[in-house]
């Protein structure tokens, strides 16, 4: 029976576990990590999957446990496969399995390596994204294609819905690659590494932003950090307002950034003219309304900078 120690974490981890598993692949060990309190977790737990197939599963990792790799080498499997783990692998992990140690990454590589490369593409308004299997090398996400797979994002996806797609796109590619795998027929393209950039992992105070900035930028920040992620946010007159979903309009207009309520909407003018609704968002915590706008700062516009 072929076998796999398996790296995962996330809604790709536990999807491509469970596709594992489902192949008939014998899984001794799940390497996965404690989830952060700090952050919201809306996927599937790795470690209740691997628990419920009978899987040993340890949090340690092999930055911090000497003992990892030694006891990976023992168990001397087929496979090593890192689904969405936050940690690079050493060298003597990366060595031990007999066929070869293989990532999950969510983008369409060279695109997009590193940390949150689904946040990423939607900060930067990429109309789709993907999910790439390839061989791990010492240097991330830089190692040997074996087969891809893209999804689209929308105008107005958040960063949820698109990992989603990629999740199932994981799941797909990890399918019908595994028959070549096993069978050692699987492709292994070099990637173009030039064709691509690095990008490091997004912290909470990444979702600031200025008024100043184009309407289609702010849009797409609001977007790629929404829900359950930290979210995006500015000031306005001092206050923090917590911007959740954004609206685009059609048009432009004259004069300086500014907030409004108009007809029961709360609208924005940005640094380019470009207009917003702000759809959904928290003032100092407090959703935010038209009734709410028009308690705190009355009818007029309010300047932004």
């Amino acid at each position: 029976m072929t076998s796999a120690v398996v790296f995962a974490y996330s809604e790709v981890g536990a999807r491509c576990l469970a596709a594992l598993y489902e192949a008939g692949i014998a899984v001794p060990l799940v390497c996965t990590h404690a989830d952060d309190p700090h952050e919201v977790r809306w996927f599937a737990s790795v470690a209740e999957l691997a628990v419920r197939h009978g899987s040993m599963v340890t949090t340690e990792e092999p930055g911090t446990d000497p003992g990892l790799a030694g006891r990976i080498a023992a168990l001397a499997p087929d496979f090593v496969f890192s689904f969405y783990y936050r940690r690079m692998l050493p060298a003597a992990v990366l060595t031990a399995p007999r066929q070869g140690a293989l990532n999950m990454h969510g983008s369409l590589l060279p695109r997009y390596r590193g940390r949150a490369p689904v946040n990423w593409a939607i900060v930067h308004g990429e109309t789709e994204t993907g999910a790439s299997l390839h061989y791990m090398v010492e240097k991330p996400d830089a190692g040997n294609l074996v087969d891809q797979a893209a999804v689209p994002i929308g105008p107005d996806d958040t960063a949820v819905e698109v990992a989603a797609r990629v999740a199932d796109a994981a799941v797909a590619v990890l399918r019908r690659s595994l028959p070549g795998l096993i069978a050692g027929t699987a492709p292994s393209v070099p990637l173009d590494l030039a064709r691509g950039s690095y990008f490091g992992g997004r912290r909470p105070a990444d979702g600031a932003f200025q008024w100043t900035w184009a309407a289609a930028r702010i849009h797409n920040l609001v977007r790629a950090v929404a829900p359950p992620f930290p979210g995006a946010f500015a000031t306005v007159a001092g206050r923090e307002l917590r911007v959740h979903r954004t609206v685009r309009l059609a048009g432009t207009a004259d004069g300086q950034p500014r907030l409004a309520c108009e007809a029961g909407r709360v609208l924005a003018v940005c640094g380019d003219g470009g207009q917003l609704e702000i759809a959904e968002a928290l003032l100092d915590g407090q959703r935010l309304t038209a009734a709410v706008f028009l308690d705190n700062f009355g009818t007029g516009p309010v300047g932004l900078s």
